[in-house]
């Protein structure tokens, strides 16, 4: 590469900041320029956890990654080739990621995007560059781009406007401005008027750019590709007049066409900024009137006004080509870029099968909504975590006794203090230092036949025997004699006849006021009548209650016998159980992680050590 290139068709960058959309963008204008290698080498990101992560990108309509690094130190070090670095830092640390950069020999070139950068800064980082032989592009710039070669982030806008304007190969125009924002439509300009450019660059808004217009053009004078030089600059400064001075001192011979925007400055106040920090008149000389008068005098092909600058590229650029000065360029189609899914559904182009169907909730629109009703909607009218259940999991507007029906399960099951297994295992796992994620789970995996599964298998054994007309005695027999086990939801280790569960008593009172028909529980009260006589604590428990008085409550509303069983075959009954004790599960592991306490270690008095 010769020294007055910055890039080339290998020039790699390393970003400073993770920026999704301007990665990709600089990698599908690789593509249809037919690069070999991605024009970008790693992402810089700070707030990552690992020393390196990858990010998969679109090569074509391949996946590629791309290494994400913690830091530029780390990112240099495994891509020495890279020497240019894109900095999307805030003005806030782009002084100190820029200068860094400056001090790294790897690192050639740095476009610093951001804008409002403190001049004395900026002025600081010129005067680092020029010490170390290195180039700023900005601050406040949107980069450059050389034709077929390498872009700069989001430089020249959509892959539709790069084709338009023929930047997928190189031409053989130079343009530089001082204005990121009327590049792309100079390009297109440009393109539509001559063979196309060769290099862009936006040197940047700020009052102290890192580089200069006559910086620039001096490099495209250098360059023997480029054939003609294309010129926007603006009002504010004197920048342009050092364009002036290089053509009488004869170190510019190459044809320029040049407009100095802003010429409509003389009809405001003066002091008025036009845009930039530097767009700004202060004397007669900073107005864009006399830059372009200064500029025609030297003999700098200047338009009467901007809507006649396509045709003075046009005319030079036809003059240089009937010289023979210009060869024609190589042309080509390039490829065409893969269109992004998501892009391809919004335009109705493509089908796609979907992998996992969800009928509850929808969170695409405007409002999330459970089973089509807005979240607002619930909010606002205060409406009960029953009804939220209701829509969530049945797919169905409980009425009021239903839903108070739920949440007084989810009470009642919230905690029944720490020494059954699953409050157990989970204090035990929180003392052990665990996250409580890893508590909760260890108290949630205790869940089964013999801890909090009695709600489904009570619900299910009484619901047989009802249905299939079993008497109460019968049932008991059938348990006894064919299943071989206890009945689930029957008895209790303390409470009795006589010392009632308070929570089974609660429950068959809310069931007996508010459910239209109560059946099942009737039912389970009548074989409760045949086991307390034989022994006084063969009580109703109270998982058998909920799980039997939830039959009652699938009775009471407009469910098929399908649905029903529908219903207990998806293990709701065991979803409820799990739901409400996980409320006591993590009040026990935050209870233990509020005391600090220690590893729990089983005392020895409670084990038999035995050698049998």
């Amino acid at each position: 590469m010769e020294k007055y290139d910055l890039f080339d068709r290998n020039t790699q960058a390393i970003i400073y900041g993770f920026q999704a959309n301007a990665i990709q963008r600089m990698l599908d204008f690789d593509y249809i320029c037919k690069r070999d290698t991605p024009s970008v080498a790693a992402v810089i990101h700070l707030t990552q956890e690992g020393a390196v992560e990858y990010h998969k990108v679109f090569w074509g309509s391949k996946e590629i990654v791309i290494p994400v690094y913690r830091t530029f130190e780390l990112a240099v070090k495994n891509h020495p080739n890279a020497d240019v670095m894109i900095n999307f830092s805030s003005f806030r640390s782009s002084y100190p990621t820029s200068k860094e950069a400056l001090e790294t020999a790897s690192i050639r070139t740095v476009v610093i995007i951001a804008e409002g950068i403190p001049e004395r800064q900026s002025r600081e980082l010129i005067k680092l560059a020029s010490k170390n032989n290195k180039v700023i592009i900005g601050p406040a710039t949107v980069g450059g781009i050389l034709a077929g070669g390498f872009k700069i982030a989001n430089t020249a806008g959509t892959i539709d406007n790069i084709i338009k304007s023929k930047l997928y190969r190189p031409g053989s125009v130079g343009f530089v401005s001082k204005s990121g924002g009327m590049s792309n439509e100079m390009y297109f300009m440009i393109a539509q008027n001559s063979d196309g450019i060769y290099e862009g660059i936006a040197i940047g808004g700020d009052r102290y750019p890192g580089s200069t217009l006559i910086d620039h053009i001096l490099r495209f004078e250098a360059n023997p590709k480029i054939k003609m030089i294309v010129c926007l600059g603006e009002v504010g400064g004197k920048d342009e007049y050092t364009i002036v001075d290089a053509i009488k001192n004869n170190k510019i011979k190459k044809p320029i066409v040049m407009w100095v925007t802003g010429t409509c400055s003389k009809v405001f106040p003066a002091g008025v900024q036009f845009g930039h920090a530097g767009a700004m008149a202060g004397t007669e000389l900073e107005t864009a009137d006399a830059k372009n008068k200064a500029l025609a005098d030297v003999g700098v092909i200047v338009p009467t006004s901007f809507d006649d600058f396509g045709d003075k590229i046009r005319e030079i650029f036809e003059r240089l080509m009937s010289d023979g000065k210009i060869d024609p360029v190589v042309e080509f189609d390039p490829p065409e870029l893969p269109m992004d899914f998501n892009q391809a559904i919004a335009r109705g182009i493509v089908r796609r099968p979907t992998d996992v169907v969800t009928t509850i909730s929808n969170e695409t629109g405007d409002v999330l909504t459970y089973n089509g009703v807005p979240i607002d909607k619930i909010i606002r009218e205060d409406l009960s975590l029953g009804y939220v259940i209701g829509h969530l999991w049945f797919k169905k507007e409980f009425p009021e006794f239903a839903q108070k029906y739920i949440d007084i399960v989810l009470k009642l099951t919230a905690d029944h203090g720490p020494a059954v297994s699953g409050a157990h295992n989970a204090i035990v796992t929180a003392r052990a230092g665990k996250d409580l994620m890893s508590s909760l789970a260890s108290g949630i995996l205790t869940v089964g036949p013999r801890f909090g599964g009695a709600i489904s298998d009570a619900a299910k054994y009484f619901k047989n025997a009802f249905d299939s007309g079993k008497t109460p005695q019968e049932f008991i027999d059938y348990m006894k004699d064919v299943v071989g086990m206890n009945i689930p939801g029957i008895g209790h280790r303390v409470k009795s006849v006589q010392n009632p569960d308070i929570r089974v008593e609660l429950l068959k009172e809310y069931v007996r006021n508010n459910f239209p028909n109560h059946p099942y529980l009737d039912y389970a009260l009548e074989v409760e009548k045949l086991t307390t006589v034989k022994r006084n604590n063969l009580i109703l428990n109270v998982d058998g209650c909920i799980g039997i008085c939830f039959l009652d409550l699938m009775e009471n509303l407009d469910l098929t016998v399908e649905e029903k069983q529908d219903i207990l075959d998806t293990e709701m009954l065991n979803g409820l159980f799990v739901l409400g004790r996980s409320i006591g599960m993590m009040g026990h592991i935050f209870d233990q992680k509020r005391q600090r306490a220690g590893l729990y270690r089983q005392p020895w008095d409670e084990i038999l050590y035995t050698s049998k």
